[in-house]
């Protein structure tokens, strides 16, 4: 059985360490720090998935009033294919209907064919037209 909840500060440090064995890429908010600032500012952003009380599944479901956003959809290795994305994605989806969101945008790795299969298979497509443009502030 997967439980989908809400991130609270407490689990910064798991989620921190999850993504090291779960996540591909990395990102400058990868800190405590970064984490905590998340789940203080949106406090329903951060969904974990558990199952008897272990950490198999995050995403990040952002919406910022115009963009409903999808980070860190992770999965850990021995519990995929379980249908733990599938259930993150809707607890997502429903979050951002709930929110007035019209569109689901997910953040993936170009490199990352696992990835773009599980997003293929959840009814996402790929915008070749869009690029994402970056700056670090600090």
């Amino acid at each position: 059985m997967i439980d989908i909840r809400t991130a609270l500060p407490a689990d910064a440090e798991a989620v921190l360490d999850f993504w090291k064995v779960a996540a591909e890429g990395t990102s400058i908010s990868d800190d405590v720090a970064g984490v905590a600032r998340l789940i203080e500012r949106d406090p329903d952003a951060l969904l974990l998935a558990e199952s008897d009380g272990v950490l198999v599944g995050t995403v990040i479901a952002g919406f910022d009033g115009w963009r409903a956003s999808l980070y860190r959809l992770a999965v850990l290795p021995s519990h995929r294919r379980r249908g733990v994305s599938k259930a993150l994605l809707q607890a997502a989806e429903e979050r951002f209907v709930k929110l007035g969101g019209r569109r689901g945008d997910a953040m993936v790795l170009e490199a990352n064919e696992v990835a773009h299969h599980a997003w293929a298979a959840a009814g996402y497509k790929r915008e070749d037209h869009w690029r994402r443009w970056v700056k670090a502030l600090v």
